[in-house]
């Protein structure tokens, strides 16, 4: 069962680390990101507290006076986004002013896998290109207060330390046997297992940053998943971002 397990994750990491991979993410292992720090993941505040007094903001669909709302508007329809800046500050800094900047309109969701994940952010619409808002990759921003449940927006990636502009919306609404399996052999709080009911994608948590939850809309997102997809798992036709709006 547990090389069971194994073979499962790791085979879901690879898949969705090829959905990130890019040429200017090819050889960055030794680069800094733009404010000067190394690629490194970054243990947050909030990792150092009780767990007995972590907070679990994806848990709520109200948005906190420290939270952030995003309107997602694409050609299926409205996707509602909190965003969570106290605990993956970089991340939704990079998100955030892309948005304002119009980077993300007109953009296609260049990877669509049912029951797993959509995925966006690309401006060459091939999975290889975009940057971040500092011209260059920036660290993991991992958090025990997030994870990748359904619904959760997170940083696509091609390794370590390599975020630039694209993200996915976990879709996963199914768990399989093995996946609960993972669940029940890891030390989750209880509060996010029961979440994970739900469905999610827990094999890529501290695998990629989890930096917003949608609140409304994951009909849309549960569309755009099912749309008919050709080679590399594009859509046949293409499903677009119009507008990111952050509603200040």
């Amino acid at each position: 069962m547990k090389i069971r397990i194994l073979f499962l994750v790791t085979t879901l990491i690879f898949l969705l680390a090829a959905c990130g991979s890019n040429n200017n993410n090819a050889d960055t292992n030794d680069k800094k990101t733009g404010n000067g720090t190394t690629n490194e993941a970054v243990d947050t505040k909030d990792d150092e507290a009780e767990d007995e007094n972590r907070e679990y903001p994806q848990l709520s669909s109200e948005v906190g006076e420290d939270e952030v709302l995003v309107d997602m508007e694409t050609t299926m329809g409205l996707i509602k986004i909190k965003l969570f800046p106290k605990y993956a500050p970089k991340a939704v800094e990079n998100f955030i002013t892309h948005s304002k900047e119009g980077y993300y309109d007109g953009l296609i969701f260049h990877r669509v896998i049912k029951d797993f994940m959509i995925q966006g952010g690309d401006p060459t619409g091939t999975g290889r290109g975009g940057e971040s808002i500092w011209k260059d990759n920036f660290e993991d921003e991992f958090s025990k207060s997030l994870y990748n449940l359904r619904g959760a927006l997170s940083m696509a990636n091609a390794g370590p330390g390599t975020n630039g502009s694209q993200f996915f919306i976990v879709q996963n609404s199914n768990l399989d046997d093995d996946t609960k399996d993972y669940i029940d052999a890891n030390n989750y709080p209880q509060e996010i297992r029961d979440a994970y009911q739900k469905g999610g994608t827990p094999w890529l948590d501290n695998q990629h940053t989890v930096f917003g939850q949608v609140i409304q809309g994951m009909d849309v997102v549960d569309k755009i998943a099912n749309v008919k997809t050709g080679s590399q798992d594009k859509p046949a036709e293409d499903v677009k971002i119009n507008k990111i709006t952050v509603k200040e």
